[in-house]
């Protein structure tokens, strides 16, 4: 179970590394202005989600699904779980906005990717507090 549990919390780290990381990009990019920037924004992007945030996010749930599967119980777990369907939520929010760069669609400003950059901080820190203290 040590194993397992070391697993998700490495998963759990990279996925996190990529949603602290790709909205920072967002921003960037929101702000390019020459055509070579914007593309080299796409790329890095694109890579970043699908080579990176998404085997994290996946591989996160896979083994926490295995670690629950051990008989985890609790309000905390049940107010985790909450935690983990807003990540997850907020996961393909950010592939929505990854699809609106590629298309050159976005009509959000840089302002608001910085303000939008700081969720998965709160997210994070929910999920840290009510798996480590359980306090309820």
């Amino acid at each position: 179970m040590l194993w397992i549990k070391a697993l998700h919390i490495i998963f759990v780290v990279t996925w996190f590394a990529g949603m602290f990381y790709l909205p920072r990009l967002f921003v960037y990019h929101a702000m390019a202005e020459d055509t070579a920037g914007r593309q080299r924004f796409k790329l890095m992007e694109r890579k970043l989600y699908w080579g990176i945030m998404a085997p994290g996010g996946a591989l996160t749930i896979v083994f926490g699904a295995w670690l629950w599967s051990y008989g985890a119980s609790g309000n905390w777990l049940h107010a985790k779980l909450v935690v983990v369907a807003l990540t997850i939520v907020y996961h393909l929010y950010c592939g929505k906005l990854l699809a609106d760069f590629a298309h050159d669609r976005n009509g959000k400003s840089h302002v608001w990717f910085r303000w939008f950059n700081e969720v998965p901080v709160l997210l994070l820190a929910a999920a840290v507090v009510l798996a480590v203290v359980k306090p309820f």
